[in-house]
């Protein structure tokens, strides 16, 4: 099924967003990790529509979205600009899917918003302490500043390359190895086009993401949820940490959705959550 992208005018300026699936189905809202945009979603959202309604918005200051307002905005600030799309769609109930930080944003909002989500997806969430936090916050989100010589050109294409060779991307040592393969040169363009959109307030998002704790709100979770994570993620090594962390969630891996393949069984798996009784 065709996806369409699409624009919802605010006084600030606009959210850009992913859609497909009959405004008939049940509704599901999908949210992207950070760096990049929906277009990381893009397979999924076609995959999600066969039996959905399904949307995919680039969250504030990423890929063709306005930036946020606030100099320093925390993913409550990011999770009320996706309240405020959904009031725009008319959407006043839905199933919830984020990933990495989308998944923060998908939490604060079933925390806050509890009545507006209906069943919950968490994908992928990073857990970190308080050691490794201080220099993830000051180091893995560069504030990259366009120049003449086009260095951050560079810049960011590296950023979006490392972080599927090494994790955390700038601890370039043999046991911070990603034991996967490096994705494709179109897989890594789409997602450096993407974040090279967003190049000034990419980081924003991210140092929100870092800074909202999943071991503290998670727990505190009443909606039926689903707890996963691809078989490639690089958070991948505390998934089973990340899905004992609510009583009662379900849980399982999957294959990603970096491809055709991976994303038709990772929606298989998806919409059985979603629609089982």
């Amino acid at each position: 099924m065709m996806v369409n992208r699409r624009f919802m005018d605010f006084p600030e300026g606009q959210i850009h967003y992913r859609e497909a699936g009959s405004p008939g189905s049940p509704r599901l809202m999908l949210l992207h990790a950070s760096p990049g945009s929906s277009k990381q979603l893009e397979l999924l959202v076609e995959q999600m529509s066969e039996n959905f309604h399904v949307i995919a918005p680039d969250t504030l200051g990423n890929g063709d979205t306005m930036a946020p307002s606030q100099e320093q905005p925390e993913i409550a600030d990011y999770a009320a600009a996706m309240k405020a799309f959904a009031d725009g769609l008319g959407w006043q109930r839905f199933h919830l899917y984020g990933t990495h930080t989308g998944a923060r944003i998908a939490t604060w909002l079933a925390l806050n918003e509890g009545a507006r989500v209906d069943r919950l997806i968490l994908d992928g969430f990073g857990l970190y302490t308080p050691q490794s936090l201080d220099q993830i916050l000051d180091v893995y989100a560069p504030n990259i500043v366009p120049d003449t010589q086009g260095l951050h050109v560079l810049q960011a294409w590296q950023l979006c390359r490392d972080q599927y060779i090494w994790f955390p991307w700038f601890r370039k040592e043999a046991d911070r190895r990603v034991p996967h393969d490096l994705p494709d040169a179109e897989f890594l363009h789409n997602k450096f086009v993407e974040v090279i959109k967003g190049i000034r307030t990419y980081h924003k998002s991210y140092l929100a993401a870092f800074r909202y704790s999943m071991r503290e709100h998670v727990p505190q979770i009443r909606h039926r949820t689903l707890i996963t994570c691809s078989e490639n993620d690089l958070v991948r090594p505390v998934y089973e940490e990340a899905r004992t962390l609510l009583d009662g969630a379900e849980s399982c891996l999957t294959p990603g959705i970096r491809t055709v393949e991976a994303a038709q069984e990772t929606s298989v798996a998806f919409t059985r959550f979603l629609l089982s009784d």
